[in-house]
Order: C-alpha cells, then structure tokens, then sequence
C-alpha cells in the first residue's frame, strides 16, 4: 500500500482506496499501462485551465508517457498522497487529493492537489476514475 494519511476521519471505500494506490504505483514504476487501466472511458483530465477527453486507454497511454517523461527528467521517483476530502454514493463518488512527488533524496519536487470524481464502471461494477482536475 501506499504512503497515504486519511487524516483521520476522512474514509474512502477500499476498493477506492485500492484504485488510488495503483495510480500512485503506477507512477513510481514508470507505468503508463498501470496508470491508464485506473480510469473510465471515455475520461477528461482538467490541468491548466484546459480539459482533454480520452477515449480510450492507448489515448491516456500516450499522455501518461509524455508526463513520465517530464518525471523522468525532473527525477521524481516516488508520489504520496493525502486525502483531504471524500464522498461517496453508491455508483459514483468524489476525491480531494494533495499530492507529494519526490526524488531520490526525498526532497519534493512537485506538491499540487487535484480532484477526483469515481463511477462504478463496466460489468464488473469496479470503481475507477472518470475525471480529473488538478489545481
């Protein structure tokens, strides 16, 4: 599991939980496909004042790579989250998260937060993210 801190009384169902684990993973290991296979498609990601819709996995793939490469440059190799804020229904629910990207020598080389929104998705009703914004 990940470095998280549900700041106490701040809960997410496990499941929910499980997904953001394997999005932050996904970053460590430099894993495009980890990343990608945590959302709903299509999926918006909102950065910059600006959203791109993604219509499926190989279009997200290829944005994450980009990201990893600006990563990889910037030598972030490990990402720890906090949630800040959380609610959740049944079928869909929403995130607040703060965000650390770190180096190798721990010092921080990226701090933002950026909102969530979850749905159950697909046949098998798993959560997964649908859209992103990051402040």
């Amino acid at each position: 599991m990940m470095d998280t801190d549900l700041g106490g009384s701040i809960t997410v169902p496990a499941d929910v939980q499980s997904v953001l684990d394997a999005y932050a993973a996904g970053f460590d290991d430099f894993d495009a496909e980890a990343v990608a296979e945590c959302f709903a498609y299509p999926a918006t990601l909102w950065q910059g004042g600006r959203g791109n819709v993604f219509d499926d996995e190989e279009d997200l793939i290829e944005n994450v790579e980009a990201l990893l490469d600006i990563f990889e440059r910037e030598e972030i190799v490990h990402s720890t989250f906090r949630i800040e804020d959380a609610a959740f229904g049944q079928d869909s629910g929403a995130a607040l998260l703060s965000w650390r990207q770190e180096r190798a020598d721990g010092e921080a080389a990226l701090e933002f937060t950026c909102r969530y929104l979850f749905i159950r998705d697909g046949e098998d009703g798993a959560w997964r993210i649908a859209t992103t914004v990051t402040d």
